[in-house]
């Protein structure tokens, strides 16, 4: 979850405001330009050097969040956006304008430095880049290539590396600083995890969003279904129920609204029979398929372990995939806590239309002034099993499959291990590899805590898991197995998987 810190409140109000003048057909019949500088004033907080620096990089802003490049202004940004345009572009991306506040020194010497007799820094230098200033070892950064061996030379200490925030927040090197020291996503290795976005001490780092295009399709009269995660629950306040939540979808113009957590239901049950069928038949192992970041990660920096990883699609996948059977001109709009998910609805474009992050339909409730509070308090009874519910959080998925697959074949024996952030999912897969782990099934999730602890949450995962806990366990039918329609969808259909 994001701090409330002056970068999430900043770009909070640029979500909102262009959901407001969208819903309120004001976005075109202003000067957009204008429009934009009044969120910048010349009286109000300043966080660069001048106001006009302010404003260009809140112009950026606004373009992502209409889905369109930088490349053009934003006028014609707007009109695109109001066609239903979406630019061909990265969902997460790096505004040049606003990253140019880190270009700090990678190696630095502090006042550790006692000026020793014997010089290691300088001797084990290979550009000799260090000479000695007032008692002190200096390092010349225009001669300097950052090899590091000055720090681990030094017998005091004195020397220490400093690297940049998205630099530590990115678990597989994703993310460097270029010759003008300004960061550069490497996609060829990036996931598109929205670490580095949450690490940005200076919001420099967005990612594409489609406010303009939804409302677009909502006032057109299309039907558009929200599929919310099961990490809904409590993400909009604590105190609004997941009627209020479905009641508030509805008011801002959603035809309907399901539960992502009944398409767990139906991924565990398939999940489970493909894990009868290829360990240890086929393979040695199986790993879930569900983080859309863990999978890009095994694919991109795991390429050998591809075919360990499940060919059953992802429950957002499996959710829009029922509904479009049943309403082929559907706008399936997925709501949850990760921003992977942008990237795995381009590859499902046949079932997926939009993805939000909860703090993006947090926004369009502000946009179209709608408080959830106010809306009336129903009755409502998940769709899901215990299990289905419990995917939001980190163990949810792999226990949800050991309690289907026991069930299902009482004399199958899983063996899980599971891990969070994405190092930790890449060493643990290379030394299952190995056989260094005694595992046959594995759980891999991007973000710490699982999908409760994503870059698009709004609470503390702390709470959330409480919440998503107690929700769960409100369930009638304990495990997937126990979800007759969930089972039906699965004997009736043969979509759940990717190949």
């Amino acid at each position: 979850m994001a701090q409330i810190t002056e970068v999430v409140k900043i770009r909070r109000k640029v979500l909102s405001e262009i959901a407001r003048l969208t819903f309120s057909d004001e976005l075109d019949k202003h000067n957009i330009v204008d429009v934009l500088d009044n969120l910048v004033h010349e009286s109000g907080p300043r966080y660069r050097c001048c106001v006009h620096k302010e404003r260009a990089i809140v112009k950026d802003r606004v373009k992502f969040v209409m889905a369109q490049s930088s490349d053009i202004g934003v006028t014609d940004a707007a009109k695109n956006a109001l066609n239903g345009h979406i630019a061909d572009m990265p969902i997460i991306n790096i505004m040049p304008e606003a990253c140019d506040q880190c270009p700090i020194d990678t190696f630095f010497v502090t006042n550790a430095c006692r000026n020793c007799i014997a010089h290691n820094c300088i001797a084990s230098c290979p550009k000799r880049a260090i000479t000695v200033v007032q008692s002190q070892a200096y390092i010349d950064k225009t001669v300097c290539v950052e090899c590091g061996l000055c720090k681990k030379s030094c017998m005091y200490g004195a020397i220490v590396e400093i690297t940049r925030p998205c630099e530590r927040a990115c678990d597989i090197g994703a993310i460097k600083a270029d010759k003008e020291r300004r960061a550069v996503i490497n996609y060829d290795k990036c996931v598109q995890c929205g670490g580095c976005k949450m690490a940005c001490p200076f919001g420099a780092i967005t990612e594409q969003s489609f406010t303009v295009q939804l409302i677009q399709k909502m006032k057109a009269g299309k039907h558009v279904y929200a599929i919310l995660a099961p990490a809904f629950i409590g993400q909009f306040g604590i105190k609004v129920k997941p009627s209020q939540v479905i009641g508030g979808l509805k008011k801002i113009g959603f035809y309907d609204v399901q539960e992502v957590s009944f398409g767990a239901d139906i991924v565990t049950l398939e999940e489970a029979r493909e894990f009868a069928e290829t360990v240890p038949n086929k393979l040695a192992f199986m790993t879930t398929s569900c983080c859309p970041a863990f999978v890009d990660m095994v694919n991109k920096h795991l390429p050998e372990l591809k075919n360990h990883v499940s060919t059953t699609v992802s429950p957002m996948v499996a959710s829009a995939r029922r509904i479009k059977l049943d309403d082929p001109d559907a706008v399936v709009v997925f709501i949850g806590p990760c921003l992977a998910k942008k990237v795995e609805a381009k590859q499902y474009p046949e079932s997926i239309d939009f993805v939000f992050s909860f703090e993006e339909m947090e926004s369009l409730f502000v946009g179209a002034n709608i408080n959830l509070l106010d809306i009336p308090e129903t009755e409502y009874v998940t769709t899901a099993s215990r299990d289905g519910n419990a995917f939001a959080r980190a163990g949810g998925v792999v226990q949800a499959v050991i309690d289907a697959a026991t069930k299902i074949n009482p004399d199958l024996v899983v063996k899980s291990h599971r891990a969070e952030g994405l190092q930790n999912c890449k060493m643990a897969l290379m030394q299952m590899k190995a056989g260094k782990i005694d595992a046959n099934f594995f759980e891999g999730m991007a973000c710490t805590g699982g999908c409760v602890g994503g870059p698009g949450t709004l609470i503390d995962i702390r709470i959330s898991n409480k919440l998503v806990d107690d929700f769960a366990t409100s369930s009638i039918m304990a495990d997937a197995s126990d979800n007759q329609k969930a089972l039906d969808e699965c004997k009736k259909h043969l979509h759940w998987h990717t190949k």
